[in-house]
Order: C-alpha cells, then structure tokens, then sequence
C-alpha cells in the first residue's frame, strides 16, 4: 500500500497531538475540586493546618480544596477512606506524626509506606520534656539521676496509652536506662492539670502546649526535641546540648495520596504547596507557635514517614506497649 506525502502529514500531526495529549490534560489540573481527608474531628492541630494550607492553595494557585473531616480509629477510618478514592489526583490524606504510631500499634488493613504516595511535609513542632515545678529537677541530667535512685517516686504522663507523647516518653526512658511509671490519661488537658498539680513529675508535648504555662512559671520546660532552640524558650536547651544528643521527637503534617496517583500530579501539588509554605502568611501563622514550615521532595517527606515508622517499632518492642 502506497502512502502518499499527504498521509504522512496528517499521521504525523495525529501523533504530535496524542504526545501532547497528557500536557494538555495536566496544564488543566485541577479541573475540578480537591479534596483533603482529614482523619480527625475537627478543632485540632491536623485540621488547622490542613485548612490553612487548603485556603492559601484556592488564594494562590486557583484550587478548590476542600476539607473532609473523617475521624475514627485513631485516625485509620480517615485513611482507609482515602486510601480507596480513585489514583487521580482528587483527593489526598493529610496525616501527621500519629500516622507513624499507629503503623506500629494499630495494625491498619493496609501497608503504610506502599499504599501511599508521600507528596509533601506541611511542617514540624518539637516535643519537649516539662516537669513539675513542685520537683526539685532543673536538668536533664538532674531527672534521671532522681529516676535512677528513686524510680518510685517519678512519674510520666501521657495523653494516652500508645500514644506519640507515651512512646516520646519511651524513647527517653530508654536512651537514659530508667524505668518509672506511666500514668495514661484521656486527653493531654488532665495530664497538664495533674503535672501543675505535682501528682506527675513529667510530660513529653508539643512546645505549643507548654509554652504559657512555663511563662507563667507553672511547669519547668528542661529540653526540646530540636536541633536549635526555640526563639519562644531562648533559654531552654535542646537535648544535644542537655547531654542526650539521640533523642529527636517531633509532631509533623503532611500530605499523601493514594499510591498511583501520575507522578506529573504529585510534582505539581508539591511545587504549589512549597510556594505556599514560602508564603509570609503561613509563615508567620506557623513561626508565631515554633512550628516550623518544611516543605521538601516527597522523597524527603518519605524518609522522615519511613524513620519515624522504624523509631516507634524499636520503642514499642523495648518497653512491651500494647493497645486494648
């Protein structure tokens, strides 16, 4: 069969279309809106960063993402629930340093590092380690050398069993060789009240919790879990410099999507939202409570996934934690 010149143009013109076809679909991403699953109720640190960087996303970039509250099971439902939308870029979960703990002790029905595609990390708060101001302790060094020769009189609370301020705690018993008492409570709030109290001598949080408090002179701040210290706590050291230079905690956020989802997609929700992060109103919003915005490859924000998954596996194993 012969094929003249003429044929040969419109096959080679049909051609160039199809190779622009994928270019021209993505240019018009998102063509409709995106949803963010948020699996906790509304009102917490996970939603509001969500909403925050949702907002500057339709401001700055043409969005329209929108947030989905889906909380249950220690935020597994939530997941689950995302995990099943299609791989088209549509909907993403917004998950944080929790996401890490309950791959460890909640055995979700899916893989947390394969069934994800790892976008971009939001930002990161240190967790610190408070003590009561009714205890004598104004070291680190000062804290376990009580727990090392009175352990029954050293106690640490937590928002909960299983928990990432139980295990942060954890973490710490073990890098110092202590073993004291664990006192789970529902909720950081009581375990606040009884640590002002004197009924515990010692807390893991987020810096932003503790923060008025020690201003107001009511619980005594001895070391944050960063590699610099805090402009809002100058004089506080960092574990390093308090002698424990392992010891790293941190509650994160962070965006993924379910594993499939184009690679032409993931790079461009993660070019917007590192603009985004750039922006001097997040920026500010974030940097006012020492949580610092990161932003990043998805490369890097599934190494951080990945490193806090294998910490807490070690945690857990060493101090025998098991959730009913």
């Amino acid at each position: 069969m012969k094929i003249n010149r003429r044929q040969l143009a419109v096959a080679a013109c049909a051609a160039a279309l199809c190779a622009c076809a994928p270019v021209m679909a993505q240019s018009k991403y998102p063509a409709k809106p995106v949803k963010f699953i948020v699996p906790f109720a509304p009102g917490g640190g996970t939603d509001a960063t969500a909403r925050l960087i949702a907002q500057k996303l339709n401001q700055m970039h043409g969005y329209t993402a929108v947030v989905d509250n889906r909380p249950g099971a220690g935020g597994n439902l939530g997941a689950e629930a995302a995990l099943r939308e299609p791989a088209d870029g549509y909907t993403f979960l917004v998950i944080s340093s929790s996401y890490a703990v309950n791959a460890v002790l909640n055995k979700p029905s899916f893989d947390p590092l394969t069934a994800i595609e790892p976008v971009i990390q939001f930002s990161r708060e240190p967790v610190v380690l408070a003590v009561s101001t009714t205890t004598p302790y104004k070291t680190v060094a000062e804290l376990i050398a009580a727990a090392k020769a009175t352990p029954d009189k050293v106690a640490f609370g937590s928002s909960g069993n299983g928990g990432l301020a139980h295990l942060a705690a954890e973490y710490f018993n073990s890098l110092a060789g202590i073993k004291i008492t664990h006192v789970p409570y529902k909720g950081t709030g009581g375990a606040m009240t009884d640590l002002v109290g004197g009924q515990i001598q010692m807390l893991f949080a987020g810096n932003t919790s503790f923060t008025q408090l020690a201003k107001a002179g009511k619980v005594r701040i001895l070391a944050v879990g960063a590699p610099q210290r805090l402009a809002t706590l100058p004089n506080v050291p960092t574990f390093a410099e308090a002698g424990m230079p392992q010891y790293r905690a941190d509650i994160w956020h962070g965006l993924v999507a379910v594993k499939g989802v184009p690679s032409d997609i993931i790079a461009r929700v993660n070019a917007d939202i590192n603009a985004v992060l750039r922006s001097p109103e997040v920026q500010t919003k974030l940097t006012q409570d020492d949580v610092t915005a990161v932003g990043g490859a998805p490369k890097e924000f599934a190494e951080t996934i990945k490193g806090d998954i294998d910490r807490w596996r070690v945690v857990v194993k060493q101090a025998n934690i098991k959730v009913e």
